[in-house]
């Protein structure tokens, strides 16, 4: 079952939304489903990540993307699209690698609840 996010963190993600791109599960899905490389990270925590994740997905997890992100994706113009259990810390992530100066970096809006509920591919171990 997802927590409840508390009042100032969700303040937070509403802050930083307008000023990063999100796609929806449905963009990511058809994009899979045409064949097209899409390179998904999965920002969740080590455990979520084991119960299920999406197919071809990398992770690293909201406490290290930033850390490891250079060494996995040194080209600061290839797209990343980031997803995590709803949406909230994906975004938060894909707005520090702005930071960083990544400048093509999508969170994926539902995230992997949303991937899951709509009935897609789930890879598993």
């Amino acid at each position: 079952m997802a927590k409840a996010h508390g009042e100032r963190f969700v303040q937070l993600v509403d802050a930083v939304r307008p000023q990063i791109q999100e796609c929806s599960v449905a963009d990511i899905e058809r994009r899979l489903s045409h064949g097209e490389d899409v390179l998904l990270f999965d920002v969740r925590e080590d455990h979520e990540w084991a119960q299920g994740h999406l197919p071809g997905a990398k992770h690293l997890g909201k406490g290290i993307i930033e850390r490891d992100i250079e060494a996995t994706v040194p080209d600061m113009n290839t797209e990343i699209v980031l997803y995590c259990g709803g949406g909230y810390r994906s975004a938060l992530a894909a707005y520090n690698l702005q930071q960083m100066g990544y400048k093509n970096v999508v969170s994926m809006d539902g995230g992997y609840r949303g991937w899951k509920d709509a009935g897609h591919e789930i890879v598993t171990g």
